[in-house]
């Protein structure tokens, strides 16, 4: 089961020696995202690394997607974690996201990572373009 680690209250918390944690219920990690991290930070060999997400301004639908390995992790960012390997998303591109599934699919038109997002009211045709 992930978990969702907000880094600042974990910060607070370790003080009074104790973490917090809770199930995710704003911001699902698939096993399919989960094992291609996994498998991608293996053939990297670091293990330091984590999935970013993040939403930027731009795309046809206003908003767009983004994804990059980083070994950072900034205090107010949310990480989910599933399988052993993390996800990170800062807290502006969080308020997008909450809800949404970040998962990884393979088909004809090629292998990638995918948001299926609750609060876009509009998707591009290609899913990496939305708007709220």
């Amino acid at each position: 089961m992930p978990v969702i680690t907000h880094m600042a209250a974990v910060r607070r918390e370790i003080i009074s020696m104790s973490v917090e944690s809770f199930t995710p219920t704003a911001l699902q990690f698939t096993h399919g995202a989960a094992h291609k991290v996994k498998s991608l930070v293996d053939e990297e060999g670091n293990d330091r690394l984590k999935l970013r997400v993040f939403v930027t301004g731009g795309g046809c639908s206003g908003f767009q997607y983004g994804f990059t390995f980083d070994e950072d992790v900034a205090d107010d960012d949310t990480i989910v974690e599933r399988e052993g390997v993390s996800l990170v998303v800062d807290p502006m591109s969080f308020q997008y996201l909450a809800g949404a599934e970040v998962d990884y699919q393979e088909g004809l038109e090629g292998s990638r990572f995918v948001i299926k997002n609750p609060n876009a009211t509009t998707t591009c045709g290609c899913g990496s373009s939305f708007s709220i």
